[in-house]
């Protein structure tokens, strides 16, 4: 018997909320990362018309300041004017860090008796 099967990829266009979302979050995953390279770091990013809201989990020793990493990025692309109708400088950040849940460290965390698991990740691929 012969499957079929459709395999599709979606591509947004420069300016798309998708994006600069992932582009927040690239941000603050490598500034973690530069400050300590065992952080554990699932942060999700969402932007809609003047607030971009980052929730997450996140295990690490570093002292990251979410507000300047997203208006940094957010300006960077080019988002710098109220005209543009997103603006760095003053859209609304709200955020929802937390500790990673005890579930997920105990299967990502390795022992002398198991080998580290993959916590909640999935396969994925693209560029931002």
């Amino acid at each position: 018997m012969v499957s079929k099967y459709l395999f599709s990829s979606e591509s947004v266009t420069e300016g798309h909320p998708d994006k600069i979302c992932d582009q927040v979050s690239d941000g603050i995953l490598d500034e973690y990362l530069k400050q300590d390279k065992d952080s554990r770091v699932a942060v999700e990013s969402m932007a809609t018309t003047g607030i971009i809201f980052v929730a997450g989990e996140v295990t690490s020793n570093a002292q990251v300041d979410l507000q300047k990493i997203v208006r940094n990025t957010v300006k960077e692309i080019g988002y710098d004017k109220p005209e543009y109708g997103f603006d760095g400088n003053t859209c609304a950040i709200l955020s929802s860090i937390h500790e990673q849940s005890q579930d997920i460290s105990r299967g990502v965390t390795p022992t002398d008796t198991k080998e580290q698991g993959a916590g909640d990740q999935g396969l994925v691929f693209g560029f931002a």
